[in-house]
């Protein structure tokens, strides 16, 4: 994206600042009834009682949108989300971890690093529901403000609910890419030079 001067703009993303705006529109009983009703959760699966941490040093996508919605967890709760959804990305150097703490044994991190080479990790329709993201992020023909319901640049199934605030983009660059989520699903997911491991303590990737 460029303003007047033909000077490209970019900026760092706060989702957790974004996700606050869209609260309101999700503690409307009437807007929740027709959600669920609709099948308009976030994730098509109930997500477990643990966020987990993500990064990257660089992301590039096409095809970016990005909303507010719901999760669920088993108990039926919901929990508001923005969702990041892109028809196709790139990461390098990606970091996933989540932290458990059990009982006698105390905190377990399960740790998972992938694109650490020469090839990236790739993904095709992926959704990601987060609660904070931040880096440094380009765009390029973005839409702000656009109603989430009418999204057409990202993954086919990339929509929020009507009336609510949505922005979109013909593509995404992101550096130092850090985000808290509580879900993330995928058409395609290939993850070159795959290593996982637990470890005994708290190990996160920031």
């Amino acid at each position: 994206m460029k303003d007047a001067h033909g000077r490209q703009l970019t900026g760092r993303t706060s989702w957790r600042k974004f996700a606050v705006l869209c609260v309101p529109g999700f503690a409307a009983t009437a807007a929740l009834a027709i959600a669920l009703a609709n099948g308009a959760l976030a994730a098509s699966f109930a997500v477990s009682g643990q966020q987990f941490k993500v990064s990257a040093t660089s992301l590039d996508g096409d095809g970016f949108a990005q909303y507010g919605s719901v999760d669920r967890n088993a108990r039926g709760e919901l929990i508001p989300v923005a969702v990041t959804a892109i028809k196709t990305a790139e990461m390098d150097n990606l970091c996933q971890s989540v932290v458990t703490k059990l009982p006698v044994i105390g905190s377990i991190s399960l740790n998972l690093t992938a694109g650490t080479g020469k090839k990236p990790v790739e993904a095709s329709d992926l959704f990601v529901d987060a609660t904070q993201l931040s880096g440094s992020a380009a765009f390029n023909n973005i839409e702000i403000g656009r109603d989430a319901s009418t999204l057409d640049k990202g993954p086919s199934k990339g929509k929020g609910l009507q009336d609510l605030f949505g922005q979109q983009a013909d593509d995404v660059h992101i550096d130092k890419l850090r985000q808290t989520a509580w879900a993330t699903n995928a058409g395609k997911f290939r993850l070159a030079d795959l290593n996982m491991k637990v470890n005994k303590g708290t190990k996160e990737c920031f």
